[in-house]
């Protein structure tokens, strides 16, 4: 079956786009008249609440109208196995393990709609039928919340990025009844008194004072790898990632290479959130790393990363119809790192005896490390990609799943 690639309505190459990165870019017209813009698809949140980190990349008519997508557009599993040297270990291991997807509201297409993306890219089946997909509320019920279109393209893009590269996992979506950090950290909780091995959270909001004690009230699961997403706000950090007991993943552009050993290269992306927590202790092993105790005295960010940019998006497929769009979609924002990472770590199988995120630091020799690229001008390695730990991309991107 055809894997997705860079092509987009019209036959246009993703990789040609040059929208900017973050916000709801200005459309970039191309000499068909044809252009693309970037779209949050969750407003920025109120202090106590969350945003989705997920932006649609759209392809626009001239008349301004989103074009859809008749075929998938976007890289594909195929794409992000091969860039992430994952495709031995996604055909042989996860079937032990649960990775849980913590969003807010409900997506009431969410499971035929994970269905159809993983029958299009020839993944075996994950349904209720037959015990690989279950969804509940913060409660562990069946009583959804109510329905909100932009937190479910959120779920169809974190449970089509647990397909990609996890396609033996089990996966478990649990639904905050809002958007409140203490629902969606609730959530968490059931996700992982439920069995998860892995959670992602694709979600970001606001430090506060509040956050050393909603570390320990909802992130603080010994032996469960908790990913959060940095944010797609540039410099400057939200919360989750922030908690010293996740591992915040942040974001790179990810671009084909020929001619190179990888086939592929990376640059930190322009819109990953990164920097020194104002509330959060720094974990102990940040504290070793020179890059890191050089610059920030409290928990930094982020600590791992994956492709985030939405030029170079992964393809998405939802239904459930929102601003017009629905359909096969391409995404980014460092949404689509949350998920890849929960799910290396399924692949690795090694959350039962990790201590919360501190595994990737001592094995860096299993990661690409990405060094160039910036995300603000802090002037530091807060915010400018280098050799070693750096802000946008943490220690790197996985290179197979040694590093988890």
């Amino acid at each position: 079956m055809r894997m997705a690639g860079l092509v987009g309505a019209g036959g246009l190459a993703l990789a040609l786009v040059a929208a900017a990165a973050t916000g709801t870019a200005g459309a970039t017209p191309s000499s068909t008249g044809i252009s693309h813009r970037n779209v949050r698809v969750c407003p920025a949140p109120p202090r106590g609440y969350a945003a989705c980190d997920a932006i649609l990349h759209e392809t626009v008519a001239p008349n301004g109208k989103p074009v859809p997508n008749t075929t998938p557009s976007g890289y594909g599993p195929a794409d992000l196995q091969s860039a992430y040297n994952l495709a031995a270990a996604a055909a042989s291991a996860g079937g032990t393990q649960t990775v849980g997807i913590v969003d807010a509201y409900d997506d009431p297409n969410a499971a035929s709609d994970l269905s159809v993306y993983r029958s299009q890219f020839g993944l075996p089946p994950c349904t209720t039928a037959n015990g690989c997909f279950r969804k509940v509320n913060q409660s562990g019920g069946t009583s959804y919340p109510r329905a909100n279109g932009g937190w479910a393209q959120e779920i169809s893009l974190d449970l089509d990025m647990v397909s990609a590269i996890c396609p033996n996992c089990h996966i478990l979506l649990v639904e905050a009844n809002s958007s409140t950090l203490a629902n969606l950290g609730t959530a968490v909780n059931e996700a992982v008194r439920l069995g998860a091995n892995e959670v992602s959270n694709s979600y970001g909001g606001s430090e506060s004072s509040s956050d050393p004690t909603y570390d320990t009230d909802y992130y603080k699961h010994a032996g469960v790898a908790i990913t959060a997403s940095s944010g797609d706000n540039g410099y400057g950090v939200e919360y989750p990632a922030a908690s010293q007991y996740v591992t915040a993943a942040g974001g790179t552009t990810l671009t084909r290479a020929s001619g190179t050993t990888r086939g592929w290269t990376e640059t930190a992306w322009s819109g990953a959130g990164s920097g020194c927590s104002a509330y959060d202790a720094q974990p102990a092993w940040q504290s070793s790393v020179a890059n890191i105790s050089s610059v920030c005295s409290r928990r930094a960010v982020a600590d791992v990363s994956a492709d985030a940019n939405p030029n170079t998006g992964v393809a998405v497929y939802d239904s459930y119809k929102y601003r017009g769009e629905s359909g096969w979609l391409v995404f980014g924002g460092t949404s689509v790192a949350s998920p890849i990472i929960a799910s290396v770590y399924a692949l690795a199988g090694n959350a039962a005896s990790v201590t919360y995120g501190s595994y990737p630091y001592g094995h860096t020799s299993s990661l690409y490390d990405v060094v160039s690229g910036s995300n603000g001008s802090c002037g530091t390695d807060l915010c400018n990609a280098g050799s070693g730990w750096d802000g946008p991309t943490g220690l790197g991107t996985p290179d197979g799943t040694g590093g988890f």
